[in-house]
C-alpha cells in the first residue's frame, strides 16, 4: 500500500497550475450516455475517480479513450448502451458511479445500479435521486442491492428536492434532458459543477436555465448530439494548495484557476490574516503575518464548502487563539481530527462542532487517511510538522488530487510517495 512520507518545515514558494474539476468531470462523463455521438471532454483531471467512470462506462460497451499523449482529455461515444448496469464492483469504489442512473433510464429506458453503500464521512443516501426519477416517470424498484428503473419515456415534472443534493440535481437534469415536456426542479444545488453540466447538456442540444440558482427549468428534447467542452477548474484543490501557501509561510501564485468559484473560502482566509489578490494570471496568496483563529460554518455553495473543512482545521492548528469548526452537512467528518491530536493538535470534538486552539507546535508522526479531503489535511499539517510525517491511505488522496506530491514537490515540499 503506497504512503507519503513528508519532512516538514519548508516553505512553498512558486506557480501552480490547478487542474480541472473531478466533481464537474464526473457527471459530464456519465452524460456522454446521453447520445450516440461523441462527447469530447477538456480539462479532466487524471484521477483515480476518472479512470474508474471511464472502466464503469467502458462496461457498459462505450468507447472511452483517455490516450497518455493528451493525459487531460476524454472521448466518449456510446453508439450503443448493451450493460445498462453499474455493479457493484465499480460501484463500491466510487459514489458518482449513482450518476448514470439518469442517463440510462433516460436513453434506453432502463438502468441497473448498485447502492453505493456506506461512506466514512456519513450517510449520503440517494432516496431523492429516486424520487426524482419517479415523478418524472419511471418505476423504481431495489432489491438484492441494485435499484433497478424502467420507462417508456420519462415525462417532465416539477422536482422539489427536500433537501439540497448535488449529485440528485445532477441525476435529474440528465435525465429531464430526454424527457417528453418541461421539468422544474425546484430547490436546486447551485454548485458552479452544476453549471458546467448545464453547458455541456446545452451544447449537445439540450434546453436548460437558471443553473447555478435554486431554480432550474428543463424542456426536454427528443435527442442530443455530440459535443466538445472544457471542464471548469478545481476548486476544492485550488482551496486546498491557498491554505498550502499560508501555512507554510510560503508565497504561491495559483493558475487556471476561478477565483469567482472560491468566494467564501477566500473571505475567510483574508479573515484569519492570509493575503490573496488576484492577478492577471491568476491568484497570488502569502501569510500576511501571524494567522488569527476564525470561526467557520460548513454550507451549502455558495457558503463555505464541507470539502475545505478539513483543510481549514490545518490552518487553524496555526493560529493563534480558539477556533470553532461546525459541519453541518455531514454528521462524522471529523475523523482527521484525531489524527491531526496525534501530531501534537490541540483540537476537541463536540458532536458536529470541532474546536481548535492554536498555534500548535506540530511534530511528524505515522497517521491514517479516512477520506479524501482528510487525506489533504494530512498533507498540509505535514508540511509544517517537525520531523516526518507517513501518511497511510493514501489512495483516498488519489480520488481526487491529480499528482499532488509532484506539485507540492516542484514548489519546495519534502515529499514522496512511498510504497
Amino acid at each position: 500500500m503506497e504512503k507519503f512520507r513528508i519532512h516538514g518545515g519548508r516553505r512553498l514558494e512558486g506557480t501552480v497550475r490547478v487542474s480541472g474539476a473531478k466533481n464537474a468531470a464526473l457527471p459530464a462523463m456519465a452524460a456522454a450516455l446521453l447520445t450516440s455521438e461523441p462527447v469530447h471532454l477538456r480539462n479532466v483531471p487524471r484521477v483515480r475517480d476518472i479512470v474508474t467512470m471511464g472502466k464503469l462506462l467502458a462496461h457498459m460497451e462505450a468507447q472511452v479513450e483517455m490516450s497518455p499523449a493528451t493525459p487531460d482529455a476524454v472521448s466518449i461515444r456510446a453508439e450503443r448502451v448493451s450493460h445498462a448496469e453499474a455493479p457493484y464492483e465499480l460501484v463500491k469504489t466510487m459514489r458518482a458511479s449513482v450518476l448514470t442512473l439518469g442517463p440510462l433510464v433516460a436513453r434506453t429506458g432502463y438502468a441497473r445500479v448498485s447502492l453505493p453503500g456506506g461512506c466514512a464521512i456519513g450517510a449520503r443516501p440517494i432516496d431523492l435521486h429516486i424520487q426524482a426519477l419517479e415523478k418524472l416517470g419511471a418505476e423504481i424498484s431495489t432489491e438484492h442491492g441494485y435499484v433497478e428503473a424502467r420507462a417508456q419515456r420519462l415525462r417532465g415534472a416539477r422536482l422539489l428536492f427536500d433537501k439540497i443534493t448535488v449529485t440528485g440535481t445532477e441525476n435529474a437534469m440528465m435525465a429531464a434532458a430526454l424527457a417528453e415536456g418541461e421539468s422544474l426542479l425546484e430547490n436546486a444545488a447551485r454548485e458552479p459543477e452544476i453549471s458546467d453540466l448545464a453547458a455541456l447538456l446545452n451544447a449537445m442540444g439540450a434546453r436548460v436555465e437558471g443553473a447555478g440558482t435554486s431554480t432550474v427549468r428543463i424542456r426536454g428534447v427528443p435527442a442530443l448530439h455530440g459535443a466538445t467542452h472544457t471542464i471548469i477548474p478545481d476548486r476544492i484543490e485550488a482551496g486546498t494548495l491557498l491554505v498550502a501557501g499560508a501555512i507554510t509561510g510560503g508565497e504561491l501564485l495559483l493558475t487556471h484557476c476561478e477565483p469567482a468559484h472560491l468566494t467564501a473560502v477566500i473571505e475567510k482566509l483574508e479573515q484569519s490574516g492570509i493575503v490573496i489578490r488576484a492577478e492577471a494570471k491568476g491568484l497570488r496568496v502569502h501569510n500576511g503575518g501571524p494567522l488569527a483563529a476564525v470561526d467557520v460554518t460548513t454550507e451549502e455553495y455558495p457558503g463555505f464548502a464541507t470539502d475545505m473543512q478539513a483543510q481549514y482545521m490545518a490552518l487553524m492548528t496555526q493560529a493563534a487563539g480558539t477556533s470553532v469548526i461546525t459541519e453541518t452537512i455531514f454528521e462524522n467528518r471529523f475523523l482527521h481530527a484525531q489524527e491531526m491530536v496525534r501530531m501534537g493538535g490541540q483540537i476537541v470534538v463536540e458532536g458536529r462542532r470541532a474546536v481548535v486552539r492554536g498555534p500548535a507546535r506540530l511534530s511528524g508522526a505515522s497517521v491514517q487517511a479516512s477520506d479524501l479531503r482528510a487525506s489533504a489535511s494530512l498533507v498540509l499539517a505535514a508540511l509544517v510538522a517537525e520531523g516526518e510525517t507517513i501518511i497511510d491511505r493514501v489512495y483516498h488522496l488519489d480520488r481526487g488530487y491529480e499528482r499532488l506530491e509532484q506539485k507540492l514537490g516542484a514548489l519546495g515540499a519534502r515529499i514522496e510517495r512511498v510504497n
